[in-house]
């Protein structure tokens, strides 16, 4: 089984089976079509093999990247422009993903790239309140009810052949709190390493992009 069987398999999975605090939606790209055939060329043709991939880890998937297309950080402009599958979704380019793939470009394109990591996300699934994005950890109540549809998500994946010497977690403050508290409860890697959520980059430092691409690039290749 090739690790992109394992992955569409995770994703197909998913559902969420709680009850929510008022007014917060689940956000599940998996169960629209269009997103999972998307997903399907997305993941044959970058994961067609069975190598070992170390793990990036952001927040949740959010409505104009992953909540649209299926893949973490990729919007359909950068789906279509970077990663060569057309799409018919709109072409709305999402800040995160402009960091991220100037930050995969700047690291030998996406091929290269995913041949060694494999981005995901703390939750796999995302949340909407009042049509706005909303993060697990925005609700204490919210947080609570999701510890353990996250922990049994982050271990299912730790089936797929995952170098669990280091997850890089995308967000130094709360992402990275609850994901190093979860990890010292499961042990689900060995050493988990924070970066600057890329979101945060583009909206508040944008002029350093290129600094925070070589602060990426540098975590990577020194993953002790």
């Amino acid at each position: 089984m090739t690790l992109a069987n394992q992955i569409l398999s995770f994703y197909k999975s998913l559902s969420l089976q709680v009850k929510l605090p008022q007014g917060v939606e689940v956000l599940n790209p998996y169960q629209n079509a269009t997103a999972l055939e998307l997903c399907e060329k997305f993941y044959n043709k970058f994961y067609n093999d069975a190598r070992p991939r170390r793990m990036i880890l952001g927040i949740n998937p959010g409505r104009l990247g992953g909540g649209i297309t299926g893949i973490p950080f990729t919007d359909p402009v950068k789906l279509e422009k970077n990663c060569g599958i057309p799409n018919s979704l709109p072409k709305k380019a999402e800040l995160s993903a402009d960091f991220i793939y100037s930050m995969i470009d700047s690291n030998g394109g996406p091929h290269k790239f995913y041949s060694n990591f494999f981005i995901g996300a703390v939750c796999p699934l995302g949340f909407t309140k009042n049509g706005n994005n909303f993060n697990y950890y925005d609700d204490k109540s919210l947080e609570s009810t999701v510890r353990e549809f996250i922990a049994t998500s982050l271990q299912a994946q730790l089936d797929f052949p995952i170098d669990r010497t280091v997850c890089y977690c995308l967000g130094e403050g709360k992402n990275y709190g609850y994901l190093t508290k979860l990890n010292a409860e499961h042990g689900f890697f060995n050493k988990i390493t924070p970066l600057p959520h890329p979101r945060f980059i583009m909206q508040y430092r944008r002029k350093k992009i290129t600094d925070f691409i070589n602060l990426y690039t540098q975590k990577f290749s020194h993953p002790e």
